[in-house]
């Protein structure tokens, strides 16, 4: 005889899940941030899914989703960003560092 552990199709009903801190927002239901995805995702299909390089996509995609409310409003510092035209340098002073120059 065979039974089923924890409700229909193996779940469990007792438990509730918990939602991860970070990366909980609503869906795009209205399309409002489609631009700004599609040029996002084209860039990284065209480099080969190199994120590095189609940074400023998912920076504009990030901001637009903050200005719509589709997910809470953060200091792009917070996310990963410096600030507006910092990014090269950056990447120029972690290279050195890689290497072991100063």
């Amino acid at each position: 005889m065979l039974f089923l552990v924890g409700g229909a199709f193996g779940g469990n009903r007792g438990l509730r899940p918990v939602p991860p801190e970070k990366g909980v927002f609503p869906l795009d239901h209205m399309h409002l941030c489609d631009l700004e995805k599609k040029e996002y995702l084209s860039c990284l299909k065209s480099l080969g899914h190199h994120s590095d390089k189609c940074r400023s996509f998912s920076k504009k995609y990030l901001e637009c989703r903050m200005e719509k409310n589709l997910m809470a409003k953060q200091d792009m510092s917070e996310l990963g960003f410096g600030k507006e035209g910092d990014t090269e340098g950056s990447k120029e002073k972690a290279t050195e560092r890689i290497d072991g120059e100063s």
